[in-house]
């Protein structure tokens, strides 16, 4: 499992890539593990302000559904459109081309009550 240090961490396992005031968001490499070969990814918020934890889309993998939540505040820029046909990029490559949205951050101190990588292990390790 990859926990890369340069990442925020979220405790429902989606990461945050800060890039000035703009983001990149994710799952992670745990999350992916967990939920086996995604099958589909549905993301119909571009353009909308969401509040932190906000359910910005939905995952779908062989076994289950799972809700995405927003790490910080922000408004939906862009969608990985890549996935939409390769959703198994999730699976694949979960902090690159997998990545799921970008985001215009609200708040970008809201990136300090996120896990870091250490924080993160600890999360996934108890």
């Amino acid at each position: 499992m990859t926990i890369p240090d340069n990442l925020k961490y979220t405790k429902d396992h989606e990461w945050i890539r800060p890039e000035g005031t703009m983001a990149v968001v994710g799952i992670t490499d745990f999350a992916q593990g967990e939920l086996g070969d995604i099958v589909f990814v549905e993301i119909e918020t571009l353009g909308e302000n969401l509040e932190k934890e906000a359910t910005f889309g939905t995952i779908e993998a062989v076994k289950t559904v799972s809700d995405l939540f927003m790490p910080v505040s922000g408004k939906v820029v862009e969608i990985n459109e890549a996935i939409n046909d390769s959703p198994e990029l999730v699976n694949k490559d979960p902090y690159g081309n997998g990545w799921l949205i970008k985001i215009e951050m609200d708040s970008p101190d809201q990136l300090n009550e996120l896990f870091d990588a250490k924080g993160y292990e600890k999360l996934v390790s108890a």
